[in-house]
């Protein structure tokens, strides 16, 4: 299955010249955040595959006018063939005005989701939009990542967590870094393409079914 992360960049090839060879193969699109809603209903008009997302710290628009034709799955972990994924959105409340959440309340969401993931059988993949503490993040309060989110990863152990945020041209930012519990994080920012071999996608129990795309 071929998996295209993107987040907080709108870029050229998906928005204002359609580049149809770097979508080949595509199955499923996952936003990060911080994408506007007509953006990500152009993408998955084209790219004619489900787009799953979670909301950015700078989206509160989707309150008023979420993305068509796309999925939410901020609070949810949804399946698609076979591919569980669970989402997390907004960043740390650094004002009022944006998504965000405090590290407490995060912490509450982070417990609630863990406890949907074990009882549907666990996840491949989870999206958030900020990252998790220590790992990618910056120290400025906007930027922080989520404690809650580092708990989480060592109880749920995923084999990705895909997020943006943080901008790769902020300087001295790893795309890709491992965690502890196995988990590899993957900062979005822009695009990014995941590729995960068929026979490794599926199998999973639990008391009952995740919510299906």
């Amino acid at each position: 299955m071929r998996i295209l992360a993107i987040a907080d960049v709108e870029e050229g090839w998906l928005y204002e010249r359609w580049d149809r060879e770097r979508m080949a193969g595509v199955d499923l699109v996952i936003s990060c955040g911080d994408l506007p809603a007509v953006y990500l209903e152009h993408i998955v008009t084209l790219a004619n595959v489900p787009l799953l997302y979670v909301q950015g710290n700078h989206d509160t628009a989707y309150d008023r006018h979420a993305p068509e034709g796309c999925v939410s799955i901020d609070g949810h972990v949804r399946d698609y063939r076979g591919l569980r994924v669970m989402g997390l959105g907004g960043s740390i409340r650094y004002n009022p005005e944006v998504h965000g959440f405090t590290e407490a309340e995060m912490r509450r969401r982070a417990a609630r989701m863990a406890l949907l993931a074990s009882a549907t059988g666990g996840v491949d993949l989870v999206v958030t939009h900020a990252p998790a503490r220590g790992y990618g993040d910056l120290d400025d309060l906007p930027h922080r990542g989520f404690e809650a989110f580092d708990a989480l990863l060592s109880r749920v152990r995923p084999r990705y967590l895909l997020h943006g945020h943080v901008h790769m041209e902020y300087g001295r930012i790893e795309r890709v870094v491992e965690h502890p519990s196995g988990t590899t994080i993957v900062n979005c920012c822009g695009s990014y393409l995941l590729d995960l071999p068929d026979e490794t996608i599926g199998g999973r129990g639990g008391l009952f079914p995740a919510e299906a795309v």
